[in-house]
């Protein structure tokens, strides 16, 4: 159960109104990197709701937010982590929006978000590892484990009655975990794994890699990588080879830019990525058309909601201090509340500032369960005349 906001927290809140302060929240994404052509709508979807917050004028006594930029890389954990800890150090934010890919995000934690004591909140990161890592309550996620899209892309197997299925996957945190997590899911359901075989990014020929998926063989090859990447150049070298003719792409495989390199070649293909049919879902497509951004852009949603789950928590805590609004985030995501959807955010400020509860849904029907993270939901798409269509939502 919730709890009221204190006496302590109420204080805070109404001083606020005299000490009204430039509240730094950094965003930390793959802005260079094998996620590059996604990570702009990302950033545009956390900063979406940080306008929305300081156009209401009703954070923290009148405070305003600033969203401070760094880049993640998604595969340099160095380079991360120094640009995590200029965020902190440097700019003085007060919680991080990100990081995007797993290994960097868990590196970003660990060395420097825990020692400094600053909260993450990712909308991206989906390795089942992130479930147990060590995180002194400072790390939540708005995007679901790999183990949960595991079982989602066994179910849409089965249904299309796809027996055997062979698995290319890049070689990181990421990639093996959530092959891993298919794997295990396909052959509990019956289904058959070939082979499942790790890719490295970066390289100029696949044909190696196909070779080996191609002996193996399949009804479909399933590539957990990356769109900007390896990902792209395997599907490339099958296609060139005639190894396979569809395929099956997760959430680092989506992207409009597929429709771009490859177009109806991928017809039959298809693959899922969270999303959701709530409410939320769809008032969220409409704000973020009507401020000139691509809500159907791959975890766009789940960032507008991992910022907006900052503020609120900061609000609701009466503290712009993670110490004080960590453990509040759980409380503002979660019943029992006043359901707050995309556009709601100045109401769901002022419930708080009134000590009452808010449930927040946002855009992608947030549910935080467990350590943090989200119960999560996918929309199934598929390759038709060459452009990416919904199938549905499970």
């Amino acid at each position: 159960m919730k709890k009221l906001l204190t006496a302590t927290a109420l204080i805070a809140l109404s001083a606020g109104a005299g000490m009204a302060e430039d509240v730094k929240i950094g965003i930390i994404l793959g802005f260079t990197g094998p996620l590059e052509s996604i990570t702009p709508a990302m950033a545009a979807g956390a900063e979406l709701a940080i306008k929305e917050v300081n156009d209401s004028g009703k954070f923290m006594g009148g405070s305003t937010v600033t969203p401070v930029r760094a880049d993640s890389t998604c595969i340099d954990a160095a380079a991360a982590q120094a640009a995590a800890e200029r965020l902190i150090t440097t700019d003085g934010v007060k919680a991080i929006m990100g990081a995007d890919c797993s290994g960097v995000t868990g590196a970003i934690l660990a060395n420097v978000a825990k020692p400094n004591g600053i909260v993450m909140i990712s909308p991206s990161a989906t390795s089942p590892g992130l479930t147990t890592v060590e995180d002194d309550g400072l790390f939540f996620r708005t995007a679901p484990s790999d183990a949960r899209q595991g079982e989602i892309i066994a179910e849409v197997l089965k249904d299309r009655g796809i027996n055997s299925v062979a698995i290319s996957y890049t070689n990181n945190d990421y990639g093996k975990g959530l092959a891993d997590a298919i794997a295990a899911a396909v052959e509990a359901m019956g289904g058959t794994v070939t082979i499942s075989a790790a890719h490295e990014d970066g390289k100029a020929d696949y044909s190696a890699e196909i070779g080996a998926l191609a002996s193996a063989g399949g009804d479909a090859l399933i590539v957990a990588g990356y769109v900007d990447q390896g990902g792209s150049g395997i599907i490339q070298a099958a296609l060139d080879t005639g190894a396979f003719s569809t395929f099956v792409l997760p959430d680092g495989m989506y992207g409009t830019v597929l429709e771009e390199k490859f177009g109806s070649m991928l017809d039959g293909s298809f693959g899922t990525v969270p999303g959701t049919d709530s409410p939320g879902g769809s008032t969220f497509l409409e704000l973020a058309a009507a401020n000139g951004l691509d809500g159907t852009a791959s975890y766009a949603p789940e960032s507008y909601d991992a910022a907006a789950l900052i503020m609120l928590a900061m609000q609701a805590a009466g503290s712009t201090e993670s110490k004080d609004f960590k453990d509040k985030v759980m409380d503002v995501a979660n019943a029992p509340g006043e359901p707050i959807y995309p556009g709601e955010l100045g109401k769901a400020l002022e419930l708080l500032a009134a000590g009452q509860d808010i449930d927040y849904v946002g855009a992608s029907a947030v549910e935080l369960i467990g350590p943090g993270e989200a119960a999560g939901s996918y929309r199934e798409y598929e390759f038709k005349d060459g452009k990416i269509t919904t199938v549905g939502y499970r």
